[in-house]
């Protein structure tokens, strides 16, 4: 069946505000034109797709049917031709990020840039916060760290502070910070990390025999398999704390660091570095 598009523009418009003169006047048409080209549909279809109210217009069942259907695809006719109408060409821009963040924080979010900036080629290389920026190719990278990496511009991305994270069970347990002595504590390649907490919370520190992982995601599963204690930055397990995954037993942090995106200064930015440097600033001043 032959359907005009400009009957099925003006149905759906009409279905949206239930008004024939918004519709109208979304359309930039007359309320003549929408009612003619929703009678011509209903006429093609053989059946009513409005009730007419003396205060407006409710939808049939048939109506009903067809609006989200027209919606969604509209929608996508748009997003497409947004994406054609972008006349730069697409741009590869390689990013090096720290697992944690990557994970935690960028990946839940990542879509929104990518309809944002369809122009950009994105290549995401994950690490454990040890990169060469020259070496290994990168336009940038988002580290955890001070901000004072030789040779690199660092603008600040989001403060991490580390808090003990672990299994929910083992957490009941936990009341107080000196009570960690008797558990496992797992530890990252940092090691002044858990001495620093313990300074924090005002308890000594015990003996560190725990293992040591390279990576804050998979000292994290360590941990929520009940391997022992880990010393984590909390705003990166959100996720696995509202699944009840991991639980915080203490409030006590402490903050070593900081998350940064690095570029080279050597190396002047590209548009698409620009446009992702200037999507991340904003996303991480909203969250905080």
């Amino acid at each position: 069946m032959h359907l005009p598009l400009n009957a099925l523009r003006a149905f759906e418009a009409a279905a949206r505000h239930l008004n024939l003169t918004r519709a109208a006047e979304e359309l930039n048409v007359t309320q003549t034109a929408v009612s003619q080209h929703i009678r011509n549909l209903e006429e093609r279809l053989g059946k009513p797709l409005f009730r007419r109210l003396p205060r407006g217009l409710a939808l049939t069942d048939e109506g009903l049917q067809l609006v989200p259907v027209l919606t969604e695809n509209f929608a996508r006719m748009a997003q497409a031709l947004a994406r054609m109408a972008d006349a730069r060409p697409r741009e590869v821009l390689t990013v090096g990020v720290v697992g944690t963040f990557a994970v935690g924080w960028l990946l839940p979010r990542l879509r929104g840039f990518q309809d944002a900036h369809p122009f950009v080629d994105l290549r995401l290389l994950t690490n454990n916060n040890r990169v060469d920026l020259a070496g290994e190719g990168l336009d940038c990278a988002i580290r955890f760290g001070d901000g004072a990496w030789h040779g690199t511009d660092a603008e600040r991305l989001l403060p991490a502070p580390l808090a003990p994270l672990c299994a929910p069970e083992l957490a009941a347990r936990l009341h107080h910070p000196a009570d960690l002595a008797a558990q496992v504590l797992l530890r990252s390649y940092r090691a002044h990390e858990w001495p620093a907490w313990f300074d924090a919370a005002g308890a000594p520190c015990p003996v560190l025999r725990g293992a040591v992982f390279d990576s804050s995601l998979t000292l994290a599963e360590a941990a929520a398999l009940g391997a022992g204690v880990a010393l984590l930055p909390v705003r990166m397990f959100e996720r696995e704390l509202r699944q009840g995954r991991l639980a915080q037993p203490f409030g006590h942090t402490v903050a070593l660091g900081q998350y940064w995106l690095c570029r080279l200064k050597s190396r002047p930015p590209t548009a698409a570095l620009q446009a992702f440097r200037a999507w991340l600033l904003r996303e991480t001043a909203s969250a905080g």
